[in-house]
């Protein structure tokens, strides 16, 4: 059984989507949330799952909050990190204690888009495709080996919110997917690559790096 820490800022759809998922051989341990009145705490708790609260508001400095936070999640000795939609930026150091071990979604094609507003910068920049990617969390921003991405068509009526919408919904499917990857056992990371073992794509749209021929 791996156990699963689930970091959240907000309502936590891709939490959710991943709960409903019901992957075998997955416990999720904990959801912890940085705000208080992060709304997906209520659905965790609904769920009979342990819903945490490390408000960062609390703390000087980052790194206070970081050695804050990495202590609840070493108290449930979880297997996987999960970021799903936790809007804080974490330090160096946090992230090389989950090395190889954290994940997080990103709602653009990565390289192109990282960071905040990035529908609105595939809007702006004219693409035809735009999607989601999930990758493993390194100490550059939105920069980790790629485990799995899933594009979507940008229609020329498209607005921020449509075109958010699309992506969601890839992100909801191809999340918990990832995730299933990593229980199973099938991940391979060699340095900036992710190799996925007899990976079944599960739609049109998605890109998943395979094993060496």
């Amino acid at each position: 059984m791996k156990k699963l820490v689930i970091l959240i800022s907000g309502r936590g759809s891709n939490m959710e989507a991943i709960v409903r998922a019901a992957i075998p051989g997955a416990m999720i341990a904990a959801v912890i949330a940085n705000k208080p009145a992060a709304a997906g705490l209520d659905f965790a708790r609904s769920q009979g799952i342990e819903a945490r609260v490390v408000d960062h508001t609390g703390y000087p400095t980052r790194d206070a909050f970081d050695e804050a936070l990495a202590t609840e999640i070493d108290r449930h000795s979880p297997d996987l990190v999960v970021l799903a939609g936790f809007m804080r930026v974490l330090g160096d150091d946090f992230v090389r204690r989950y090395e190889g071990r954290m994940i997080n979604i990103h709602p653009s094609l990565l390289p192109s888009f990282p960071g905040l507003h990035t529908h609105r910068k595939a809007i702006e920049a004219g693409v035809r495709l735009h999607g989601a990617t999930v990758h493993f969390v390194t100490p550059t921003l939105d920069c980790g080996p790629i485990i799995a991405q899933a594009a979507v068509a940008v229609g020329a009526d498209d607005t921020e919110a449509s075109l958010a919408e699309k992506v969601l919904a890839q992100e909801h499917i191809i999340y918990p997917q990832a995730v299933r990857w990593f229980v199973e056992g099938r991940l391979r990371l060699d340095g900036n690559r992710v190799t996925v073992s007899d990976a079944c794509l599960p739609g049109e749209g998605w890109v998943v790096p395979q094993p060496d021929a």
